[in-house]
């Protein structure tokens, strides 16, 4: 009798290989680049998957300021943030942001793309916008990534 048996592999800490993308966010719509970077953050494009584990890679985006929006969302969509104080509303529109900190959307879409743990703080530490075309880390040799 021959018995099979298969024991799935569970990524640890350790074990886990990193690498650095760059990604051009020149012309490239917001939501759909945040998801696929969340992703790689995430790990998720990897064989070695693990759910409870940071495998996740490092992504740089270069051109942060040059992403779009869809239809008329530059003008009205709006991020609103509470102080928690009694009229402490704030609403700003992309638009808005694309004058003081262009690099605050990216920033803002990818961080709601992870997990609220944690974790996804971790994930988070990872990623590194900037908007212009320079970066400070070339010393890692990141691989250029397309979408």
């Amino acid at each position: 009798m021959n018995t099979l048996s298969y024991k799935t592999q569970s990524a640890k800490k350790p074990e886990v290989d990193r690498k650095w993308f760059i990604v051009d966010a020149e012309g490239e719509v917001v939501g759909r680049l945040s998801s696929n970077i969340a992703a790689i953050l995430r790990g998720k494009h990897k064989t070695s998957f693990t759910p409870h584990v940071d495998c996740g890679d490092f992504v740089i985006i270069i051109n942060a300021d040059k992403v779009r929006f869809t239809g008329n969302k530059m003008e009205q969509k709006e991020y609103i943030t509470h102080s928690l104080y009694p009229g402490g509303q704030k609403r700003r529109t992309p638009a808005e942001y694309m004058d003081k900190r262009p690099a605050h959307i990216l920033e803002h879409s990818i961080k709601g793309m992870l997990p609220k743990t944690k974790l996804g703080k971790a994930m988070y530490k990872k990623l590194f916008v900037y908007e212009g075309a320079e970066h400070p880390h070339e010393a890692q040799k990141p691989e250029t990534l397309n979408f």
